[in-house]
């Protein structure tokens, strides 16, 4: 006489049916308890959305697909620690749209280079990184410094993340958004974003 376990084994249909229900409670066990936490769903003290430029910059980023070789999460093990900085935590990426997590390291992490280095440095590592890292396969991006930001497209994505997501740009931050860009090129968003990364947790620390 078959046994239960015999049954699952020779049966692939039911197979399916509880390879598919056990899944779907241990995600759902692991998943739905998150959105409860405010730990997950609230910024850290002290986060606000990304400001004109910072956001401009963060675009930039995101076009040329910095994140395929810079993950965004340090993970909360000794050896990242103490390389790149106290690990990452949820509320710092409220206002990620999308987030840049990930696991590729073709080049080094960056949530916690904002402040690590100068607008100078990065300039130059922008324009041609083996100047500041020899070994470096980085490609330079000497076109940021010619490239000027769009500063109402700008302010339509503010007013987009404002409507859409409930990120709490003010109405005068709106406003403002194209003087504030204005005459900045593509270089100082990127370095802007850049300077930015990571930072809400040091002050609130």
């Amino acid at each position: 006489m078959a046994t239960g376990h015999e049954k699952v084994e020779t049966n692939i249909g039911l197979m399916i049916i509880l390879i598919i229900l056990v899944v779907s409670v241990g995600g759902l066990v692991q998943i739905v308890p998150l959105f409860f936490m405010k730990s997950m769903t609230e910024p850290v003290e002290g986060l606000k959305p990304y400001p004109a430029l910072q956001l401009a910059g963060r675009d930039i980023y995101v076009r040329e697909g910095c994140y395929l070789c810079h993950s965004q999460m340090i993970r909360p093990f000794r050896a990242e620690t103490e390389r790149y900085g106290h690990y990452s935590v949820a509320g710092e990426f409220v206002y990620d749209r999308p987030f840049q997590w990930g696991s590729k390291r073709t080049g080094p992490d960056l949530h916690r280079v904002g402040g690590r280095y100068s607008d100078e440095w990065h300039y130059v590592h922008l324009m041609n990184p083996r100047d500041v890292v020899p070994e470096s396969v980085m490609p330079g991006y000497p076109s940021f410094a010619d490239n000027e930001i769009d500063g109402n497209l700008v302010q339509h994505k503010m007013q987009v993340l404002k409507d859409w997501y409930g990120h709490p740009y003010t109405d005068e931050e709106i406003a403002n958004a194209p003087n504030a860009v204005k005459g900045k090129t593509e270089m100082d968003a990127m370095i802007a974003y850049l300077q930015n990364l990571g930072t809400a947790l040091k002050k609130m620390r």
